[in-house]
């Protein structure tokens, strides 16, 4: 296979050459002893952010929030939540990440807010308040009841009607999240000021939260019906969103967030997008009027893990991206199910090889630096209103958002106290503390791979090609100048064949997860390798 020159960044931004670590405020480190993490415990533990080796944090929401949805219910877009600190801990926090070289990004949560914010208060006050279109409002269907059909991504109808007005309000997830409505130009401006006011503070960036959301189509018509739908997925998809999100009117909203961003110098936006490849690259825009810089890929997330089925998931999007775009790729985060909880112990290992190996920007999660995997959450202990929804189908994100381990102390160094969720099973030995005094550790693998990405053009910045490989070995090369690459990950527990690319050999062993070992044309059971190549 042969890709265009624009797949290697010879001059790259730091977000191209870098590595985002997210990190779940609630879940990180509690420095005030109230069992919820905070600004403060997050400063306390930078030192093991910076040495594991990552370029920039990003935080998951921090703002004033009644946590309805924990904290992507925002009441104030401009504080911060007393639960996590204050602005002057803000400040205090980005000033000690700028000092390790570390960037900070925040979540912007714009399709919705609160509905304890005073815009959506006003708004729902008089249908002739000033703000009454900041947000979305429709009269009862001719016949009563909502005005269309479409349903909550938490299931149930995306609309509530509000008794003091005679309408119904738009929301896409939980009721106390009223969707705003981004065809209100002063609604607009005043989300754009949100921007400002953080970047003002020092922010290098943003998350953007379900931007494919952000517009409905005019006229709000019902969404098909998906035939493909059965009872064991969510009630969400029972429709196909083909009116309620990805509408055109978006990419001009995001276009708009960049020319802020681009006012700022080298800031980065990451834009949630749930698409397929084709419509998920539009959200990188035109070279001419350039939208989100990284429009985030779930690829892995959502991908049976076996070799051919990966092969053919990172081929085609490489396929996708358009000679101005970049690629990212993530393997876990507050949504998603923990990656060593759902291919073992063994495999996450592979796993991390394979997220920072491949070409563009990975997102690591909290947690997996150490290898959290199952974990049992009480039904008393259950937080997450997804799971009280749709209790049958065992959607609940809790077991991603568990403390993490520091320590094998008392509430393993988290807290004074007990923490707001349970710790994962076996904490007192899966810590922070541990694992740094182990060679062998998961957290002294990604260290390792890290150190050897920054250190490393071919890996951090230059050219992917798929790579011949045995059954259940998933291989490709990367090459930047002439440093040649080949990434060979067996994802059995079988040992497999080592098919080196016709003409080369093998000049060192860079990598493996595994003890090292002299290659001898095989892969061990879960062995991942990373090779220096040269011409035979």
């Amino acid at each position: 296979m042969t890709l265009a020159p624009h797949h290697a960044a010879a001059d790259a931004q730091w977000w191209q050459r870098g590595t985002i670590y997210q990190i779940y405020p609630r879940s990180f480190a509690d420095a005030n002893g109230d069992g919820v993490g905070d600004l403060a415990g997050i400063e306390a533990h930078l030192d093991h952010v910076a040495a594991l080796g990552v370029d920039a944090i990003w935080l998951s929401p921090i703002f004033p929030s009644p946590m309805a949805d924990f904290g992507y219910d925002v009441a104030d877009y401009c504080d911060v939540s007393p639960l996590f600190g204050d602005l002057a801990a803000f400040d205090r926090l980005i000033a000690a990440a700028h000092a390790r070289g570390l960037k900070l990004l925040l979540d912007f949560v714009p399709n919705h807010s609160s509905d304890q914010h005073p815009w959506f208060q006003a708004s729902r006050s008089s249908r002739e308040d000033p703000k009454r279109d900041w947000y979305i409002w429709r009269d009862p269907a001719p016949g009563g009841g909502p005005p269309n059909n479409w349903i909550s991504d938490f299931g149930g109808s995306s609309w509530e009607y509000d008794d003091r007005t005679g309408q119904y309000y738009l929301h896409a997830f939980l009721k106390e999240q009223p969707d705003l409505n981004w065809r209100n130009s002063d609604l607009r401006a005043a989300m754009l000021d949100v921007l400002r006011f953080w970047f003002d503070r020092g922010v290098d960036g943003f998350r953007i939260d379900v931007l494919w959301h952000i517009v409905k189509a005019d006229g709000l018509p019902d969404n098909p019906p998906n035939p493909a739908w059965h009872a064991g997925i969510t009630e969400r998809d029972k429709l196909i969103q083909a009116y309620s999100t990805d509408q055109p009117e978006a990419h001009d909203i995001a276009a708009e967030f960049r020319a802020v961003a681009d006012d700022y110098g080298a800031r980065v936006l990451v834009g949630e997008i749930f698409l397929p490849n084709d419509r998920l690259v539009r959200w990188y825009g035109a070279p001419e009027r350039p939208e989100v810089h990284l429009p985030f890929n779930f690829a892995l997330i959502e991908t049976a893990w076996d070799a051919p089925t990966l092969a053919r998931v990172i081929d085609d999007y490489e396929r996708s991206i358009p000679t101005h775009g970049w690629p990212n790729w993530v393997i876990g985060s507050h949504d998603a199910p923990r990656i060593a909880a759902r291919v073992g112990e063994a495999q996450a290992r592979v796993a991390a090889t394979l997220l920072l190996t491949l070409r563009g920007t990975p997102t690591l999660y909290q947690g997996d630096e150490i290898g959290i995997g199952p974990v049992t959450i009480p039904p008393d202990r259950i937080r997450d209103p997804q799971h009280f929804r749709q209790p049958n189908l065992d959607i609940g994100r809790d077991r991603s958002r568990t403390p993490m381990a520091w320590d094998d102390g008392a509430h393993a160094g988290f807290s004074r106290t007990e923490p707001w969720l349970p710790l994962h099973d076996d904490w007192r030995m899966r810590n922070v503390a541990a694992q740094a005094r182990d060679p062998r550790s998961m957290l002294s693998l990604y260290r390792d791979l890290l150190a050897l990405r920054r250190a490393t053009p071919a890996l951090s910045r230059g050219f992917y090609a798929p790579a011949e490989a045995d059954i259940d070995v998933l291989a490709f090369e990367r090459t930047f100048g002439d440093d040649r690459l080949l990434v060979a990950l067996n994802l059995s527990a079988l040992p497999r064949r080592l098919i080196l690319p016709a003409g080369t050999t093998i000049a060192a062993v860079m990598h493996s997860t595994l003890p090292p070992r002299t290659p001898d044309g095989t892969l061990a059971p879960d062995e991942g390798l990373i090779l220096r190549l040269i011409p035979a």
